[in-house]
């Protein structure tokens, strides 16, 4: 039976050490100096993205290598309607029992 796990990354931490503390979980992106909600598209990362999800643009996790592993789907985080402006990544990784 295919075991999945997830794991989150955004621009702010490095994909050995995230210092966050999860306060609480939501169903949707949330300022946390506002407290504004947004409604949330979880949608799979395309080649276009990668383009922009660089260091160089403050990305610390390297989502081009973890995009061309074949047993990883990669997935962007927006805020619906604005496809375009990525607010966080997460890969799916699924391990298959023997």
């Amino acid at each position: 039976m295919p075991v999945d796990f997830l794991y989150l990354c955004n621009m702010n931490h490095s994909a050995e050490h995230i210092d966050i503390e999860i306060d609480k979980l939501t169903n949707s992106i949330e300022n946390i100096i506002t407290g504004d909600c947004f409604q949330t598209d979880v949608l799979l990362t395309d080649k276009t993205d990668l383009k922009s999800i660089t260091k160089k643009n403050g990305w610390l996790f390297n989502w081009k290598a973890e995009h061309k592993l074949p047993d990883r789907d990669v997935y962007k985080l927006t805020i619906s309607g604005n496809p375009d402006i990525i607010q966080s990544h997460l890969a799916r990784l699924m391990l298959v029992e023997i």
